[in-house]
């Protein structure tokens, strides 16, 4: 099936959804199913699956072999590395299936990063320009700009908006500066 006007949708891709933005790519064995949303300009690498019910913003990468499944919302400006996989269902039973009503949400807030082979287990927020380091495994919410590694998942650390690590007192060698706040660290006034 082809895509959408203005998508570019690789021949060997499936796109099964019309709710897809401009100048969003679905390139080489992609299969994005119908009932999924993605925003404008998009590049969704080769072997990535979204099941219906997954909402993706604008200017999202999803870099090879991510896996999104209903009940994952991804806002704008993410990027999320390869093999990076998301959870919706906490205790999976093929016996007792769950109907989607059921699945726990997940949310991605804008300008996060997801490392390569992290997992991102389901019901949690990622904060606003958060970043997940590869391999992580996350289980509990990330607040805003916080670098977490290991698994399970925990705070290393803050990022910058440009992705630099912060310094003790919150600064990062770009010139930007931020505070602590309820949410995570924000930019100071």
């Amino acid at each position: 099936m082809s895509g959408p006007a203005g998508v570019f949708v690789h021949e060997r891709a499936l796109c099964e959804t019309t709710n897809v933005g401009g100048g969003t790519r679905i390139w080489a064995f992609a299969h994005v199913m119908e009932g999924a949303v993605l925003g404008r300009d998009c590049n969704v690498c080769d072997h990535v699956f979204i099941e219906t019910g997954a909402v993706i913003g604008s200017r999202v990468t999803l870099k090879n072999n991510v896996l999104l499944w209903d009940g994952v919302t991804i806002e704008d400006d993410v990027f999320v590395g390869p093999n990076a996989v998301f959870t919706n269902d906490p205790s999976p039973r093929i016996r007792f299936k769950r109907r989607p009503s059921e699945f726990l949400p997940t949310r991605v807030c804008a300008g996060a990063s997801i490392g390569a082979n992290a997992t991102i287990v389901c019901g949690v927020t990622i904060g606003e320009e958060a970043m997940v380091g590869a391999g992580a495994v996350v289980t509990r919410d990330v607040p805003a700009r916080a670098l977490i590694a290991g698994n399970p998942g925990r705070r290393i650390g803050w990022v910058c908006a440009c992705g630099r690590t912060l310094d003790d007192r919150l600064s990062c060698s770009c010139g930007r500066v931020y505070r602590e706040g309820p949410e995570g660290v924000v930019p100071s006034a």
